[in-house]
């Protein structure tokens, strides 16, 4: 599962949004495409293409204004988050957590959470996003033994094309293309709360994934 956007309140696109904007840049589906799932300086230089700039200081000014951000909106475990963690401790599967940031990122916030979780716990993914081939590789499975639960359609492109089964959990705060592009590439489970991801659809995507019909 992601960190930021399924389990934590996605403190991140908004800001992405807001960077561009106040920058006279136009923020477009396309654009937030090119932007998220991204390790940080590749997503940093496509927005110094795009505005101006090095791509240095745009991350630093990306960062300084996500803190700002988070002032005002904190950063806070999801509604649904321990229900959903705790259904998939009571089932037999391994769950491990991933995302851009380094470790103490997942240990701030999900410390609390950290035995739900197998070892390694938390990958950070910014070095080779989106992170399925990597992360499927580390617990040694094959594509289509894994699920992965992410709030954005690059990681959905990349299931597709390894036939891994994916949820979508796009943010609905109306800032972002996300719940569209899931649609368009064919997501066939996307959810508007972690509380819709039970058992029961848990069990149905497994299913699909053993009869190879995961995607539409």
């Amino acid at each position: 599962m992601n960190i930021d956007g399924v389990l934590l309140n996605d403190s991140f696109s908004p800001i992405m949004r807001r960077l561009v904007e106040s920058r006279g840049g136009t923020y477009s589906a396309g654009f937030e495409r090119e932007l998220l799932s991204q390790p940080q300086l590749v997503a940093a230089q496509r927005a110094a293409d795009e505005l101006g700039g090095t791509a240095e200081q745009l991350l630093k000014d990306y960062f300084a204004e996500r803190e700002e951000y988070v002032r005002e909106h904190p950063v806070h475990v999801l509604d649904g988050a321990a229900e959903l963690l705790a259904t998939l401790r009571s089932l037999d599967v391994r769950t491990v957590c991933y995302g851009g940031l380094e470790r103490s990122h997942f240990t701030r916030h999900l410390g609390e959470f950290a035995d739900y979780f197998d070892e390694p716990g938390y990958v950070c993914t910014n070095d080779f996003r989106p992170g399925i081939r990597e992360i499927t590789e580390l617990f040694g499975l094959r594509y289509d033994q894994v699920l992965f639960i992410d709030d954005v359609a690059r990681v959905a492109e990349t299931a597709r094309e390894l036939g891994t089964a994916f949820i979508g959990h796009p943010g609905e705060s109306g800032h972002g293309y996300q719940r569209q592009m899931m649609e368009k590439n064919g997501v066939r489970h996307i959810v508007g709360t972690l509380r819709s991801i039970d058992e029961a659809l848990l069990r149905a995507v497994d299913a699909e994934a053993a009869a190879g019909d995961i995607w539409d």
